[in-house]
């Protein structure tokens, strides 16, 4: 009886293997089938090629439970060892990431032979134990066990994702010598080993060897040349693979798709989309998701979600580059809302999906949204990712809260340079110079070198701050310990710095003395200064040589347009607005945004639009009574416009944080902080109307506006009246 069921068994574990989706005939089913044909525990036997078929069985399908019981079995009737059972041991423990096991099953192997050492050595680079792989390897080598064919793909599997270049080229002269340098499976996988640790020539040499080339082979060598920057080569290899008549698949197509995202080439990009739908690729979603994020790369958001819509199945990647196309084009809350349509579709967003929302948390100053988002991390399990750190002391600092950042920042309990920098930028953005500078000097005694985005930050701090002697000093610092990595915009912050503490005469020396040729970011910095202090001399100097390097940047015309509209010139003022206007120029009009139950409502000058218009409009107007009773004053020169006092007041009422502020008192609580975010620099007048309306109403209220944070309570600003 027992040999009835052992003879059929190995047929059914054939067929189970070419149908993945029939469930195998399992050593519990074979046992138990046993039991109810009467067999005793006396007769409770299985010979060795049930025992390795039925391994084999639950190695296929993936099922390591069962695959336990009956090594447990075999245990247990004493079975024997023997160099077939032993070798699918190791296979069904290495399959499923159990080494401990599969190394015990592997030791008890009478005689270390290729089978086994290629089951290994296949788990531990499955399950990224790659080091392990090669030891391995260089272990059959030294008790002079032969590699094969199967063996070659998976050891230069593990020498790419170590980047071990060296150990992968003794690897290609041990299977040159070998005589496998014509499989294709292998030399696909030399071809991308080379191409990834960045030998593309070596990778090319192995290509025009090869006596055969199947799809892979071309696609590993155009992914070769387009990680090697050698887009053009990459494009002539995919035309060049259908004239030989090979037919591209899902991944060449979406590799070639991802070249043109990171050229931002559009135009090829529809060209590759145009074959797709001929091809019937569209589908594929790989494919959908890269033509989701080359078109999000190229700044087409509508075409990306064009096709994101079209996509019949869509996975986190997908997802993932809506999100992120969405937020590095500026749509902010387009990212915020498919971000929530992607939970609700039952995707979980994964650590980079979360990374690329939070930055549009951020524009919006959304801090409901950003503290949803942080409890999903925290409830998942993605606090340690570094990355996803980062973007919460970023988010947390851009939306006003610098202590929730700093708490953030002090429970990683790994930092890279990127969470130094977001601390130290959101430090700088509060007006916490010292802060931000002291944290500097802790992140070099950390032993974390400073990027330029660091530098950026740091001295941007010392400027918003006016902590004029130590910016110089920090400046004198940098310029000795990391001298090749002083941009422009590190100049220009020294210009910002000296600038704003009305040091005008020494900005426009360290200006002259500049090791590098002034840009259009230093005298644009200057240019700044020039129109806070009122120095028209000077200004009129700077302008000139602004002039020359952006004649078409509407910030210019804006800029010195209000420095003469301040000084009374009116005939220069509406000369600069009459240039814009010829050269088909456009200035960004000013808004103001604010969160109210999770929802953002935005403002523009003179704005009328809302549904509660009427309602604001009556409470400034109260506000305004009551500003002027405790002696506030309209500060009209901020209109710059040629009108009477009372149509500048009026228009003075009309700015759009005052109507974002206005908003805020109405539609929140007593006592409830206001937060608001303007997309230009406050003016003025509207700062110190903000003070005004913070003591009356007895509330804070946070303004973000291009520059930094104004934190108001009680009648004064946290900026000291200095930005």
């Amino acid at each position: 009886m027992a040999f009835h069921h052992n003879s059929r068994l190995p047929l059914f574990v054939r067929f189970s293997y070419c149908h993945p989706n029939t469930k195998p005939f399992t050593a519990l089913q074979h046992l138990a089938l046993q039991r109810e044909e009467g067999m005793g525990e006396q007769d409770f036997s299985m010979d060795h090629d049930t025992c390795a078929s039925l391994l084999q069985a639950c190695a296929n399908s993936r099922t390591l439970a069962e695959g336990k019981q009956l090594h447990s079995r075999m245990l247990v009737t004493g079975m024997k060892q023997t160099f077939i059972l032993g070798t699918k041991l190791v296979n069904l423990y290495a399959i499923w990431g159990s080494f401990r096991e599969a190394e015990i099953a592997f030791q008890r192997i009478p005689k270390l032979n290729v089978y086994a050492c290629n089951a290994l050595i296949r788990g531990y680079v499955k399950h990224g134990y790659c080091g392990e792989a090669l030891e391995l390897y260089d272990q059959m080598q030294q008790e002079g066990v032969a590699p094969d064919n199967f063996t070659f793909p998976f050891v230069l599997k593990a020498c790419t994702e170590l980047s071990a270049l060296q150990q992968g080229i003794e690897v290609h002269d041990c299977i040159a010598r070998s005589g496998f340098e014509s499989n294709v499976v292998v030399g696909n996988g030399l071809l991308d080993m080379y191409g990834k640790c960045g030998r593309i020539e070596d990778a090319r040499h192995v290509f025009e060897k090869m006596p055969e080339k199947d799809v892979v082979s071309w696609t590993s060598l155009i992914t070769g040349y387009i990680q090697s920057g050698q887009i053009d080569e990459a494009w002539k290899l995919f035309y060049g693979m259908q004239k030989e008549g090979v037919e591209p698949n899902s991944v060449t197509v979406a590799t070639v798709i991802s070249a043109c995202a990171v050229q931002g080439a559009m135009q090829q990009g529809k060209e590759v989309h145009g074959y797709l739908l001929k091809r019937g690729f569209e589908c594929d979603i790989f494919v959908g998701s890269a033509l989701v994020d080359m078109y999000a790369k190229c700044g087409c958001v509508e075409d990306a979600r064009y096709v994101f819509g079209k996509m019949p199945e869509r996975n986190v990647i997908s997802w993932n580059g809506m999100i992120a196309g969405y937020t590095q084009n500026g749509y902010a809350n387009e990212a915020v809302e498919i971000f929530r349509q992607m939970r609700l579709t039952g995707i979980k967003p994964n650590s980079i999906a979360i990374s690329s929302v939070l930055p549009s948390c951020s524009r919006l100053s959304s801090l409901q949204k950003g503290k949803e988002i942080h409890d999903y991390i925290v409830r998942n399990g993605f606090e340690s990712v570094v990355f996803v750190g980062n973007s919460l002391i970023d988010m947390y600092g851009k939306c006003g809260v610098i202590a929730f950042a700093r708490q953030v920042f002090d429970k990683m309990s790994d930092r890279d340079v990127g969470s130094w920098t977001a601390m130290i930028a959101g430090y700088g953005m509060h007006g916490h110079g010292e802060e931000a500078v002291d944290l500097y000097y802790k992140m070099q005694l950390s032993g974390i070198t400073p990027n330029e985005v660091t530098l950026t930050a740091v001295l941007s701090a010392c400027s918003h701050a006016g902590l004029v002697d130590e910016g110089s000093q920090l400046f004198s610092r940098i310029n000795q310990d990391y001298p090749s990595m002083l941009r422009e915009r590190h100049y220009a912050c020294m210009v910002d710095l000296l600038g704003r503490a009305g040091l005008l005469d020494e900005a426009r020396a360290f200006v002259n003395n500049m090791p590098l040729e002034p840009g259009a970011n230093v005298w644009g910095t200057l240019l700044a200064a020039c129109r806070v202090h009122r120095n028209l001399e000077l200004g009129d100097c700077v302008a000139e040589r602004f002039l020359e390097l952006e004649p078409d940047n509407p910030g210019f015309y804006v800029l010195l347009s209000h420095m003469y509209a301040e000084a009374g010139r009116w005939d220069d003022a509406e000369k600069m607005r009459l240039l814009m206007k010829e050269r088909g120029l456009k200035k960004s009009p000013g808004c103001s945004w604010i969160e109210v139950s999770n929802r953002v409502h935005t403002f523009h000058v003179g704005d009328k639009s809302h549904p509660q218009s009427n309602e604001i409009y009556a409470l400034l107007g109260t506000l305004a009574k009551q500003m002027k009773a405790a002696g506030y004053v309209p500060n009209t020169s901020f209109v710059l416009l040629d009108v009477d006092e009372e149509e500048k007041e009026h228009i003075l009422c009309g700015h759009s944080e005052k109507l974002a502020i206005a908003f805020g008192i109405i539609n929140t609580s007593p006592g409830i902080s206001i937060r608001i975010t303007k997309n230009l620099r406050v003016c003025g007048d509207c700062h110190s109307a903000t003070k005004f309306i913070s003591k009356i109403v007895n509330r804070e209220i946070i303004v973000r506006d291009s520059y930094r944070f104004h934190h108001f309570r009680d009648g004064a600003c946290s900026c000291g009246d200095y930005w």
